[in-house]
C-alpha cells in the first residue's frame, strides 16, 4: 500500500478503475468518483491524476470541470490483474 499526502490508501486502483467499468455511464465527474469512493474532491482529483499519469485513465474538460472515463490501458490492467 502506498501512502500519499500522509495518508493511506483507503480503496485501489483496481477498484477506482472498476467503478468505470460497472457504471451505466462510461465517463463520470470528479464529484461522482468522489461520492463513489468517500474520498474528497482533491482526494479523489489526486488518485485521478496519479491513473491519469500511468495510462490507465483519460480526461477532458467538459465545462469548467474535466470529465473522467477508463482507458484502454486500464482495461488491461483490469484483465491482467
Amino acid at each position: 500500500m502506498r501512502i500519499m499526502a500522509g495518508r493511506k490508501e483507503t480503496i485501489s486502483d483496481r477498484e477506482i478503475l472498476e467503478i468505470f467499468r460497472s457504471s451505466s455511464d462510461p465517463i463520470l465527474t470528479t464529484s461522482e468518483l468522489a461520492d463513489e469512493t468517500d474520498f474528497s474532491l482533491n482526494g479523489i482529483r489526486k488518485r485521478l491524476d496519479s491513473l491519469e499519469e500511468r495510462d490507465l485513465v483519460r480526461k477532458k474538460k467538459a465545462g469548467n470541470s474535466p470529465v473522467w472515463w477508463i482507458s484502454d490501458e486500464g482495461e488491461m490492467f483490469l484483465e491482467n490483474e
